[in-house]
């Protein structure tokens, strides 16, 4: 017999999946829903039946507790008849959300109080209420009012936004990010039916920030830094035989002088913008150095998976006992560094995945990072130089 807590998340998941209607367009078949507690078999009642007794006692008292309905049935046990717990009876949708607690109640209230403003100021959403009111859960109220106004400017003047940046879309109350992160509600709203038909500018194209490393370029007074933006034709100052990608700003711009060399500031997590460029793929030597923390080597699993067979420096276990003296358990914010769930990391190799799953785990009572800039760059240029 399953445990209040194992049925409860059962709840859960089938409230995921149909609270948002029920809100909008009331009673869809999900409730009443009879949730099985598990039956035992006959051989359990006969050689088990206290243990099974004490379950159905647990569940006596938990649904008198929270006011929850039991269904029951009568089973054999030694020539009597036994009254047993057999499903969690769940009537409606606010039952549901009673039994589940927590913000539940009130994200059910805030659904049913959208819907009807939803349905007020746009009333060709149609079928298409429910999602909304779902795809508008985790927006604040403030945020929800936006949308809405967001949504009616669009829907009254969106000829207007044509050729316009977000930034420029000239709606009150509304900077570019708000508008880049909800274009497809937006789009939704104003039924233009998807954000392209909102008529504004692309985001604009990603861009690359690099360093010259080689010293025989440099002395003839050419610039040190540069950039390169996606779908430009422009090449770098020559094609580099080296290329070292850093997770971290100061390190790419400071490294050290490497022969036909090019270091590129990290853009993140992903590598797609980076692996864009043919100059980059195509250098003999690949090179990524980032942070020994969880986040570095997912980071560093990243790049290899959008396509850049990059080899990594002090990103293993070896490098993590050397370097762990400059350990820190805080990210940049202060905030504690804790266990979390590891990642699928395929492209890792043995000995870095070791050391990553070892900075994931709960048992881990060492520094779950080391920053990359406190190991000397002569360092990381002895190893890059070796290969060379």
């Amino acid at each position: 017999m399953k445990e209040p807590a194992q049925i409860l998340t059962s709840v859960r998941n089938r409230l995921e999946r149909s609270w948002f209607h029920e809100v909008t367009t009331g009673p869809c078949g999900d409730w009443p829903h009879p949730f099985p507690l598990g039956e035992p078999t006959g051989a359990d009642l006969e050689t088990d039946f206290a243990a099974i007794h004490r379950q159905a006692e647990t569940w006596w008292r938990w649904a008198a507790d929270q006011y929850a309905a039991l269904e029951t049935a009568n089973r054999r046990v030694s020539g009597t008849f036994q009254q047993l717990p057999t499903h969690l009876q769940v009537a409606t949708v606010d039952e549901a959300a009673r039994l589940l607690g927590g913000t539940w109640p009130d994200r059910l209230a805030r659904g049913r109080a959208r819907q009807l403003v939803l349905a007020e100021r746009f009333p060709l959403l149609g079928a298409g209420l429910s999602t909304t009111v779902r795809d508008t859960d985790l927006l604040g109220d403030q945020d929800f009012q936006t949308l809405c106004a967001v949504g009616e400017w669009f829907r009254d003047h969106g000829g207007e936004a044509a050729g316009l940046t977000p930034r420029q879309v000239p709606v009150p109350g509304v900077h570019a990010k708000w508008l880049n992160t909800n274009r497809r509600l937006v789009a939704r709203l104003a039924g233009l039916g998807d954000e392209a038909a909102l008529g504004l500018l692309p985001p604009h194209p990603a861009r690359i920030h690099f360093t010259y490393l080689d010293s025989a370029y440099l002395a003839t007074g050419g610039r040190r830094h540069d950039s390169a933006t996606v779908g430009d034709h422009a090449a770098p100052a020559y094609r580099p035989r080296v290329v070292i990608i850093s997770e971290n700003k100061d390190t790419a711009i400071h490294f050290p002088p490497i022969p036909g060399g090019i270091s590129i500031e990290g853009v993140g997590r992903g590598g797609g913008t980076v692996a864009s460029f043919s100059w980059v793929r195509d250098a003999q030597i690949l090179v990524y150095w980032g942070d020994m923390d969880a986040d570095g080597m997912e980071i560093l699993d990243g790049f290899r998976t959008a396509g850049l067979p990059v080899q990594s420096i002090l990103m293993d276990g070896d490098a993590y006992e050397t370097w762990e003296r400059y350990g820190t358990n805080t990210d940049p914010k202060g905030r504690p560094l804790g266990p979390r769930p590891p990642r699928l990391v395929p492209t890792l190799t043995d000995t870095e995945r070791g050391l990553y799953h070892d900075l994931c785990s709960p048992g881990w009572t060492r520094h779950r990072r080391v920053e990359q800039e406190r190991i000397p760059l002569a360092v990381a240029a002895r190893i890059v130089g070796s290969w060379c």
